[in-house]
């Protein structure tokens, strides 16, 4: 037994003859295990601990967190879960799955051999425990993919907090690269813009398009946070894209929490002020969000449809997010190609990627 302990975690057995692997990431914000008070207390418990979300100092935070919301909210949102939950789980998870397992196939398609796999930032399958994975499976260069277009701080740079923290603990760290912020990619524009046509196709044109980001508190952008500049820029180049003129669309905050103030203009608010306006339809669509979630599924198409309505409106549709989209893999993929350059990903196919691909493939189908 040794005299101390080591601070690092024992390291997987090393191959002499196996070929190092290049990984990639794709990182989700997270969701409960279930639609359940126990679950969604745990998820929420992580998520609001999380000082890149919370900036409150934590003696006063730690009070409030469990003293009331820990105590309150949980039964409230586990309702709103279950009004979206699937026969496969969360919807979240399911689709953020989908697209990695997409974009593996992608890039594989075009001969990288590349292991591509999903984490949550909160909840399962972690950020560290998909890690430790790639380092079983001898990956020694990891690119991270957060699923936010636009960087903030409480989103962004949490994922990169999780992956520091991880290699605080590891001993032969990997190389490793993040993707920052794709929120001016013109793959993602233009995959967003024939995500609403399709839906004009097919439902015909709304008399105002409402483009709904998360919001986050208003300080941070007087602190230096660039997401709600980079939120203005996508809505300018989607409105450019759909050839919508300023009156056409309208940017809006949602997902607000706490009493303090947050970026505006708020969401609902919004919808009933063009509802009591004389607006007859109203069509909402949520650039930030890359899969459908309960910010978009209940928050926006139930809860926002239901305001609208009331307050005067005739017809609310909302548009869903990129999701599996063919354009949205594409661009995606695209956005993962720039950054492995230099990194050698185009050698001769690797029996056990292709085996896990095909095996995840298989699955996916399974739960379709």
């Amino acid at each position: 037994m040794p005299l101390f302990a080591s601070p690092f975690k024992p390291e997987p057995p090393f191959n002499h003859a196996q070929t190092a692997r290049t990984g990639v990431l794709y990182c989700n914000l997270g969701t409960p295990d279930a639609a359940t008070p126990t679950a969604v207390r745990r998820y929420l418990a992580q998520f609001l601990s999380d000082h890149r979300v919370i900036e409150i100092p934590k003696i006063i935070w730690n009070v409030i967190l469990h003293g009331i919301i820990l105590r309150t909210r949980p039964k409230q949102s586990a309702a709103k879960y279950a009004s979206i939950w699937t026969p496969q789980g969360s919807p979240l998870r399911t689709g953020t799955a989908q697209q990695a397992t997409l974009l593996q196939g992608w890039l594989g398609e075009r001969g990288h051999r590349v292991q591509v796999d999903y984490a949550m930032r909160y909840g399962s399958p972690s950020i560290a425990d998909q890690l430790n994975k790639f380092k079983a499976n001898g990956v020694t260069r990891v690119l991270i993919v957060p699923a936010y277009p636009q960087y903030s701080a409480t989103s962004t740079a949490s994922v990169f907090d999780a992956v520091y923290d991880w290699a605080r603990q590891t001993r032969n760290i990997p190389e490793l690269r993040f993707v920052n912020r794709y929120h001016d990619d013109p793959g993602y524009i233009a995959a967003l813009a024939r995500r609403i046509r399709s839906h004009w196709q097919q439902h015909g044109r709304p008399d105002q398009l409402v483009m709904s980001f998360h919001g986050v508190p208003a300080r941070t952008l007087q602190l230096g946070d660039p997401y709600h500049c980079e939120c203005q820029k996508t809505a300018r180049l989607l409105a450019n894209a759909l050839d919508l003129t300023k009156d056409q669309y309208k940017l809006t905050f949602q997902s607000r929490l706490g009493r303090a103030k947050w970026l505006e203009p708020y969401t609902e608010p919004s919808l009933i002020a063009i509802a009591k306006a004389g607006v007859k339809r109203v069509d909402v669509v949520c650039p930030g969000f890359t899969s459908d979630c309960l910010e978009t599924l209940e928050e926006i198409a139930m809860e926002g449809k239901t305001a609208f309505l009331n307050a005067g409106g005739k017809e609310f549709h909302y548009i869903p997010c990129l999701n599996g989209e063919a354009d949205w893999i594409t661009a995606l993929s695209q956005i993962v190609q720039t950054h492995l350059q230099g990194w050698p990903t185009q050698a001769a196919p690797d029996a056990q990627a292709l085996a896990d691909t095909q095996a995840r493939a298989k699955a996916l189908g399974a739960k379709q």
